[in-house]
């Protein structure tokens, strides 16, 4: 016998990738200079993203066991992928830039180096970062809701047809 340990995985990544979101968006390091956001956020981002990737794995199990809505099932797994996909980018850009301040006399390779340095750039630009957060808020949103309409339906949540309707999935 098989079982769905899916719901067991999908919490915390939600909760973690979420306040990471919260913190990177607003001005929390404005405001309390004295904590260490950087480390905060990348703690958040590591473990939400494996977890996130539990998740997905388990998700590929959950997927053949329930008897929900083919569409509404594929979207929440598109969406799933979309916001560990950007969530990757991010910590993507954290491991550059570690790289780049530890071990950038060892990248010999100039063609590496420079493209370390422009995606480091990049990655840390204020606009670009906060807006990677905020996509991924808005797609690890959108995941957590139709996950929650596949096991509790439509009723459970106000705002659940609202966004069935704009993805034009039909229940």
């Amino acid at each position: 016998m098989t079982y769905n340990i899916h719901p067991i995985f999908v919490h915390f990544p939600i909760a973690l990738l979420f306040v990471y979101s919260v913190i990177k968006i607003l001005p929390f390091k404005k405001y309390i200079p004295s904590v260490s956001w950087q480390q905060i956020e990348r703690f958040l981002l590591v473990f939400g993203i494996l977890g996130s990737f539990a998740a997905l794995a388990t998700g590929d199990t959950a997927e053949h066991l329930a008897r929900a809505n083919r569409q509404l099932v594929e979207v929440h797994s598109t969406f799933a992928s979309i916001s560990t996909f950007i969530y990757c980018v991010l910590l993507f850009g954290e491991i550059i830039f570690i790289l780049n301040n530890s071990y950038k006399s060892l990248i010999k390779i100039e063609k590496v180096k420079n493209f370390s340095m422009q995606f480091e750039k990049l990655i840390f630009n204020p606009f670009v970062s906060k807006s990677l957060a905020l996509l991924g808020f808005v797609a690890i949103s959108i995941t957590g809701l139709l996950g929650g309409v596949i096991v509790y339906g439509v009723s459970a949540d106000p705002v659940a047809p609202i966004v069935l309707k704009l993805l034009g999935i039909n229940l």
